[in-house]
């Protein structure tokens, strides 16, 4: 039972090497996954052309991963991941491609907006396999319905629950395709939130008729679509 529960865990550590003590859990098959997160990465500072840019040592995080891949007593994989979704928020920068925001695909109509959609996710997962992740923390199924939420933003791929579905999965499905596992977030829907998470419980005040319409929307969808995670 001590095992099964580990498997559950997904964990993160402080540091760019593996601490002995992770090593161990992740031998035993007590624990289940990784994140990395910026803290975990070897960044140096470029100052190339006179701007300043931070540099990732893609070296050291293929290495990093190949420490973090070990498997179970029982040969049970010990997945890693990260949050790379385009924008602000992608843990692994240059001289891995630097992604625009999904809002981005707001720019194009059906079916190109869908299609460039998939594209992309195929990219990035191709990305993130051949540095040695398993899974990736997106796509975004918030749907961007209020313009003073203060941590979504144009993390969405849209203002409207069909449309952000359907790019959002579209995305998905391109990770697939490269072999990463996609993890819808944030449920039951971060969208219209006037408060940020990381630092307090939010509240969305809408009869369940809307919670229905539009923040449940796209994980119903993506349900539906078998959205494993």
């Amino acid at each position: 039972m001590r095992d099964d529960v580990g498997q559950l865990l997904w964990v993160g550590f402080p540091s760019t090497t593996v601490p002995p003590a992770l090593a161990a859990k992740l031998d035993a098959g007590q624990v289940g996954a990784t994140i990395l997160f910026k803290r975990n990465l070897t960044i140096e500072i470029s100052a190339g052309s006179g701007v300043s840019q931070e540099v990732c040592d893609l070296d050291a995080l293929v290495a990093l991963n190949a420490a973090l891949h070990r498997s179970a007593p029982d040969g049970t994989p010990a997945l890693i991941a990260v949050d790379q979704e385009g924008g602000l928020v992608q843990r692994v920068r240059a001289p891995a491609t630097q992604w625009p925001p999904m809002r981005a695909h707001d720019g194009l109509a059906a079916p190109d907006d869908t299609a460039l959609a998939e594209q992309v996710g195929r990219a990035m997962g191709d990305e993130l396999r051949a540095l040695g992740f398993d899974i990736d923390f997106a796509p975004i199924l918030d749907v961007h319905t209020n313009p003073a939420n203060p941590i979504i933003g144009d993390r969405a791929f849209g203002v409207l629950p069909e449309t952000a579905a359907r790019r959002a999965l579209a995305f998905a499905r391109g990770l697939d395709a490269a072999g990463i596992l996609a993890c819808g977030k944030h449920f039951p829907g971060h969208g219209d939130t006037a408060t940020d998470s990381h630092l307090e419980l939010p509240r969305i005040d809408h009869d369940w008729d809307r919670l229905e319409r539009v923040e449940l929307l796209p994980f119903e969808r993506a349900a539906a679509a078998g959205l494993r995670c």
